[in-house]
């Protein structure tokens, strides 16, 4: 991701260049800079918890009635999915069924 160097907006990239759609700044890309770059993809990709054997994952369990069984416990986790200014969502796998649900803040 890039900012304008003028205003400070985001800007966007057409072809060899980075725009401005605030105020028409555009400056050319660095490959070298953008390869180093972690996207937003990447990040999710190493935060995936296997829950394919949850009895052995070690996370916490809590009352929460999951909505395939009605059963009332499940395993939960909290992960950052949002823009950091965002609250974390809470994941919930039930103990019995291994249904998985989240729950977001609103």
């Amino acid at each position: 991701m890039e900012f304008c160097d003028d205003c400070g907006s985001m800007m966007k990239t057409e072809g060899d260049h980075w725009l401005c759609g605030s105020c028409d700044f555009s400056k050319l890309r660095n490959q070298k800079q953008e390869a180093a770059m972690t996207t937003t993809q990447g990040q999710r990709d190493t935060e995936i918890i296997d829950v394919s054997d949850a009895e052995d994952n070690g996370l916490p369990t809590t009352n929460a009635r999951c909505p395939t069984c009605e059963n009332d416990r499940a395993y939960w986790y909290m992960q950052q999915i949002r823009s950091a200014d965002e609250s974390e969502t809470r994941f919930f796998i039930c103990t019995d069924c291994e249904h998985k649900w989240r729950e977001d803040d609103h």
